[in-house]
């Protein structure tokens, strides 16, 4: 007896946009990725009052003709229930910077083809922490995205990251199991507040690696 294959659940978006031809541009392009387009806007207002759910993820042009703050935009639009991703010229670089603060999933430039954009858009939705070399970048240039850590946090984080268990850190470090999980939700607090979560552990590999963190010599 066949089964039916499970469709992949339809993926919901809208657009911030102050120039109408890149929104149509993006609701032409959403209908051949076989996204949803809930609305568009060119402002955060003007979309959320014409919106009826909300969409999974909005793509967010950082300068506006309306003149509002690109942070505060990501701030209203995360604490509304919807991923942002930014989609912009990103000519400049401390609007990028503080909208990854607020959030921000990731950063595509609108010199980027539009198919980099979806794929973007496709890992966001499916709650995939996205590293574009434009969003690294821009981490890469503010000592401010890099999150604080004591010695003894870098050298848990090192070696969990680097496949150990808690409990073979704790070994390894001669402090207990407990210590050691207890390094290890601090450095996840300290990602998350500078706007790069890193749920698990690859991820904090990756965080690792993006700071330059990740040496030969573990400890």
């Amino acid at each position: 007896m066949s089964t039916l294959a499970k469709a992949e659940p339809e993926i919901t978006v809208a657009i911030i946009d102050d120039h109408e031809a890149i929104r149509l541009g993006f609701a032409g392009a959403c209908a051949d990725q076989g996204f949803k387009l809930l609305g568009h806007g060119a402002s955060v207002a003007e979309l959320k009052s014409t919106l009826k759910a909300k969409p999974q993820v909005v793509v967010l042009d950082l300068s506006l003709a309306d003149g509002s703050n690109p942070a505060s935009n990501v701030r209203e639009l995360i604490d509304y229930g919807t991923e942002v991703l930014i989609y912009s010229i990103a000519d400049k670089k401390s609007q990028v910077k503080q909208a990854l603060k607020e959030g921000a999933a990731a950063l595509v430039t609108k010199s980027q083809q539009m198919k980099e954009l979806f794929e973007c858009i496709r890992l966001v939705a499916n709650g995939i922490i996205v590293n574009t070399p434009e969003t690294v970048a821009a981490i890469d240039t503010d000592q401010d995205l890099k999150a604080k850590l004591t010695e003894r946090e870098l050298q848990v984080l090192r070696l969990y990251a680097s496949g150990m268990t808690l409990k073979g850190v704790a070994h390894e470090l001669n402090i207990s199991k407990h210590t050691a999980k207890e390094h290890i939700d601090r450095v996840r607090r300290k990602y998350a507040d500078v706007g790069r979560p890193a749920m698990d552990k690859s991820e904090l590999l990756i965080r690792l690696i993006e700071d330059g963190l990740y040496g030969e010599d573990l400890i």
